[in-house]
């Protein structure tokens, strides 16, 4: 039994993500009661890893358990929309992973239907709950910036480096027709349309794939998607940008760097070193650290919990991340929480950056969700014992 406070869990998926969403909610005060994996026994062994109550044979009882308020979708990235959708019409809360979905169309159909049945979302771009990342965009609006002209950078990774690697993101039946661009790439983009306030109109994208087939030498699958993109962009504030992805850069293990260049001053921030970042002027260069009076901004001070020289890192981003969804979900509303408008968001940018690669033209990202439908889709207060009407 749960206190009226808490909020009871189930995560569909059993792999790196259901643990880190675990612990998230957990941390966040709530629990978790079930979770469900490709098969039954799958489900009872993650249940009893993650020390779980009820490992559910199908994520169909999971899903409409009377005993589940919020679904965590953590699967391959082809089931996203079917899980939601579902969950939806069972009444649920829904955090689901980015990509929302594979396609444009069908994150479309995932925010109407989220308005529709009035269904509070969120999805977890969570590099916005840096400290850092929080004061970076603080300092902008305030304007220390000036006018923002050149906005740059990359994520770059390596697990993927070798031709012997392989995962379900390869396959784009499973993963989409983008895996580099789809899986990190919307995460600097996220970041840095939320940081700076721009939105990117306009691109030309590059993929390129180092190994045609992956796996072991006797058994290789074909690759049908890209291991790096390279993009070049416009913004609706007449900056120019450029971005690289990979997983396939040797010795980055999730580096996600972005310098965003103003007109008084640049700011450069690294997710590898992420208790601090760098202000960029003529006469000197600064580093500010997290956790020290130099840290202003209201949020930023909100999610700067330790002593500078205290690390907070992605597990602390993923639980405030959470923790502000769950808030959201009982009717309090906190600044800057990723919804399903986000991830509609990020899949037109995924759709225009898959055109460009293919057309080797520049590409119109589709525009930002209107403002009814952000309206339509907004946070609602979630009462766990009623069915969203």
């Amino acid at each position: 039994m749960t206190d009226g406070n808490t909020l009871r869990a189930g995560i569909v998926g059993a792999g790196f993500m259901a643990d880190v969403h675990a612990r998230a909610i957990r941390a966040a005060g709530h629990e978790v009661v079930g979770i469900s994996a490709s098969t039954p026994t799958r489900s009872q062994d993650a249940a009893a890893r993650m020390h779980v109550r009820t490992g559910f044979s199908t994520w169909s009882e999971l899903v409409n358990s009377p005993d589940v308020d919020v679904v965590h979708v953590c699967t391959p990235n082809n089931l996203h929309v079917d899980l939601s959708l579902a969950a939806m019409a069972a009444g649920k809360a829904v955090v689901c992973e980015k990509p929302l979905a594979t396609t444009l169309a069908d994150a479309s159909a995932l925010l109407e239907q989220a308005g529709k049945a009035r269904t509070p979302t969120a999805v977890p771009f969570i590099y916005r709950y840096y400290p850092a990342v929080q004061e970076i965009k603080s300092r902008i609006e305030q304007g220390e910036a000036g006018d923002l002209l050149l906005l740059h950078g990359s994520y770059l990774q390596d697990w993927l480096a070798t031709q012997t690697a392989t995962n379900w993101r390869v396959d784009s039946v499973q993963g989409g027709i983008s895996r580099t661009f789809a899986d990190i790439g919307v995460h600097w983009c996220d970041l840095m349309e939320f940081v700076t306030g721009h939105r990117i109109t306009r691109l030309a994208a590059n993929f390129t794939t180092s190994f045609g087939k992956r796996g072991s030498s006797g058994s290789p699958t074909s690759v049908g998607t890209e291991d790096a993109a390279m993009i070049l962009f416009e913004t609706d504030r007449a900056a120019a940008g450029s971005l690289t992805v990979s997983q396939v850069s040797r010795g980055r293990k999730n580096r996600l760097w972005f310098s965003f260049d103003g007109n008084k001053g640049s700011y450069e921030f690294n997710q590898e070193s992420p208790d601090s970042f760098w202000i960029g002027g003529l006469n000197e260069n600064r580093t500010i650290m997290s956790g020290t009076g130099a840290i202003t901004g209201e949020d930023a001070r909100r999610h700067a919990f330790l002593p500078a020289g205290h690390p907070q890192g992605y597990q602390d981003a993923f639980n405030a991340f959470v923790a502000d969804a769950y808030a959201s979900f009982q009717g309090r509303v906190p600044s800057g929480l990723p919804t399903f408008v986000d991830g509609y968001r990020a899949a037109a940018i995924t759709d225009a950056v898959i055109a460009s690669a293919r057309s080797k033209t520049w590409v119109d990202v589709v525009p930002v969700v209107p403002q009814a439908s952000k309206e339509s889709s907004s946070l609602l207060a979630f009462d766990k014992h009623a069915t969203f009407v």
